[in-house]
């Protein structure tokens, strides 16, 4: 079984928690340690909230995404804050493909 691990806010981690998904409550101060703890551990899969990145340096961000192991994902808050942009949008935006 995938070992998955969640880093966000209380009332987004208790909706995975629900679902069977290790936790870990973090604010934007603590985002970056939180991560790097997760990363360390033997997991498959790491859950980021996204309206923690500002919390999280850039060169981390980009290790972490690029890595082959734990996977990365960055996933919105239960109200649907942080999401990432649709990559596929901005580069039909970018090409003037879509306004």
């Amino acid at each position: 079984m995938a070992r998955i691990v969640f880093i966000g806010s209380e009332a987004t981690a208790a909706g995975f928690r629900l679902a069977g998904v290790d936790t870990r409550v973090a604010t934007t101060g603590d985002a970056a340690l939180q991560l790097r703890r997760a990363r360390a551990e033997p997991n498959d899969c790491v859950l980021l909230e996204g309206t923690l990145l500002d919390g999280v340096p850039t060169a981390e961000l980009q290790s972490a995404l690029l890595a082959d192991s734990p996977a990365l994902l960055v996933v919105p808050d239960v109200m649907g804050r942080g999401a990432p942009p649709a990559l596929a949008h901005e580069v039909r935006l970018a090409l003037g493909i879509e306004t």
